[in-house]
């Protein structure tokens, strides 16, 4: 069990976990048709509290708000697929990244782009605040070990913002209707596109972005009691069998 770590609010007892993740974010994390939160975060998220000897409690809050840090308390950890980019790491400590996902390119079914190139001068959308606007903005500051080399592949003549987390219910409106282009989730987008949705991916991957639990500045304890955890489900296969599980892939590594 836990010593007398900072792991829930004042107002609640020791011994929760209190974790700020997605609320629509499939597979990640999204409402089940029991009205649970479920998917490949929350799983990796249940599995850390176990590990930890605590009970798992989740809230949701905006994408912007858990990237901003001085959380004062109101939740210990985010498991929400966070890259930890080095702006993020002036308010935010990064204790173990548990996957990397590649960051891929979408354009609707109709669309006649055949690489991503063409998608120059272009409205391209992104999530503000995400690792995929730095990467349209050419701004992308990521330093982890394993992550490849990626370049810049794409300058839009407007980038489009969106503040909801899942920006491809958009794309899917038509092609040009919102955006001529997305940069996202390589496996949010497969899984959309094997629920239906008129998209389709264009070329390769531009990056493989490493995803890590964030925590509050300020909590050494819990940081080592993260790290920790997470290393042993790297090690004895854990994240592997969750990611196949979510995602068809063993994204637990970059191959």
């Amino acid at each position: 069990m836990l010593k007398q770590a900072r792991l829930s609010t004042r107002s609640k007892p020791k011994g929760v976990l209190t974790i700020g993740t997605n609320s629509d974010y499939r597979p990640n994390s999204f409402m089940n048709d029991n009205n649970e939160l479920d998917g490949f975060d929350v799983s990796v998220a249940k599995e850390l509290a176990s590990r930890m000897g605590v009970k798992a409690e989740f809230v949701t809050p905006s994408w912007d708000i858990m990237t901003a840090g001085h959380w004062a308390g109101r939740w210990d950890v985010v498991i929400g697929s966070m890259t930890p980019t080095k702006k993020r790491a002036e308010v935010l400590n990064f204790p173990a990244v548990y996957y990397f996902d590649p960051a891929a390119v979408a354009v609707h079914k109709t669309a006649k782009y055949t690489k991503v190139e063409e998608l120059d001068g272009k409205r391209v959308a992104a999530v503000v605040a995400s690792t995929y606007e730095a990467y349209l903005k050419h701004d992308l500051k990521v330093d982890v070990e394993g992550m490849p080399p990626y370049t810049y592949k794409i300058t839009p003549a407007e980038i489009v913002p969106f503040t909801d987390i899942n920006p491809v219910p958009d794309l899917a409106l038509g092609d040009g209707v919102r955006m001529d282009g997305l940069v996202y989730s390589l496996s949010i987008i497969n899984e959309a596109i094997r629920n239906g949705l008129p998209i389709k991916l264009l070329g390769e991957p531009v990056f493989y972005e490493p995803l890590a639990i964030a925590t509050d500045k300020g909590d050494p304890e819990l940081d080592a009691l993260v790290a920790k955890s997470i290393k042993e489900m790297k090690e004895d296969g854990t994240l592997s069998k969750l990611s196949l599980k979510w995602h068809h892939i063993d994204l637990a590594t970059v191959k």
